[in-house]
């Protein structure tokens, strides 16, 4: 496989921008392509007027975008990925996806001569942004050697998970198991605010105790003294990744038991307003039909 030099980024956004800006640091030419025709060169990187363009200049295109129904028309849409991709070139895709829907972009760009890797990435902006994501990837091993230095200049772990798919699959159980620890514990920090407890203090417990999770370590002490993380996986993708979960289970004739009172929590969350906002805003929800409770401040025996 050619060497890696010059690379494309596909989807600007939360993620996809600061990886971009990660891999321009890191020293590649980086040429950048989102629906925002402004976004590349607000972020110092040169635009692309499209896909095909990006394609044309880069040896490696990472894609990163919010769902498969996204992903798919960029990869199949006329001037897409598909028809513009090379021999040698590689796709990477950053996002969270339909197994099934990557199993089919693989077997079709490699009628072409191209590969794909699917890569879930886990860690959020903030990870991103500090170049420390984790990276679970499917795909051969050829392919992923060639781009595993470019992944190595945002990441700080990258995991071979296997064959086609398998880093999406890899994706959703990771996700299933973050949407349910964000729900559980939010209905827990409700629960211990309409108690009468010190949330702080009940935090360092919880940490220091079996309870103890992502959600709690790293969300928590920060939603409770107001600091919601903006900026991270909105309700609306936290909704879809669990649907992709269940959707998951069910290709392998499997019973969820947990995962649907997760999206049943975060679609409630969504209904009411919240879907745009970080996913981190479930914990208003449910405080939200628990009266109005909200977990920040002082407790008050009347607060509802």
């Amino acid at each position: 496989m050619a060497e890696i030099r010059d690379i494309g980024v596909v989807g600007l956004g939360n993620m996809g921008g600061r990886i971009a800006v990660r891999i321009r640091e890191a020293g590649w030419p980086v040429v950048g392509f989102d629906v925002d025709p402004g976004r590349a060169a607000e972020l110092g990187l040169e635009p692309a007027a499209s896909v095909a363009a990006l394609l044309r200049r880069a040896d490696a295109a990472f894609v990163s975008l919010p769902d498969s129904s996204v992903i798919e028309r960029v990869v199949y849409d006329q001037g897409g990925i598909r028809d513009s991709c090379r021999a040698g070139q590689v796709v990477v895709d950053l996002s969270t996806a339909d197994p099934a829907s990557s199993r089919r972009i693989h077997a079709d760009l490699a009628e072409r001569g191209a590969e794909l890797i699917d890569a879930g990435v886990s860690g959020g902006a903030a990870a991103a942004e500090k170049g420390a994501l984790t990276i679970m990837a499917g795909g051969s091993t050829g392919a992923l050697a060639a781009v595993r230095p470019v992944l190595e200049s945002f990441s700080r772990d990258v995991h071979h998970m296997g064959g086609a798919g398998t880093g999406h699959v890899a994706k959703l159980i990771n996700n299933f198991l973050n949407g349910v620890s964000l729900a559980a514990s939010a209905e827990a920090m409700v629960a211990g605010k309409l108690a009468g407890l010190d949330l702080p203090q009940l935090l360092e417990v919880i940490n220091a105790s079996s309870g103890v999770n992502f959600a709690t370590l790293n969300r928590f002490p920060k939603i409770v003294e107001g600091d919601y993380l903006e900026g991270g996986l909105t309700g609306n993708l936290m909704a879809k990744d669990l649907r992709l979960y269940l959707q998951l289970m069910q290709s392998l004739r499997a019973t969820s038991f947990s995962g649907p009172p997760a999206l049943a929590t975060f679609d409630l969350a969504n209904a009411l307003g919240y879907g745009e906002q970080i996913s981190n805003r479930v914990v208003d929800a449910i405080g939200d039909v628990a009266g109005g409770v909200r977990v920040q401040g002082e407790w008050k025996e009347k607060e509802r």
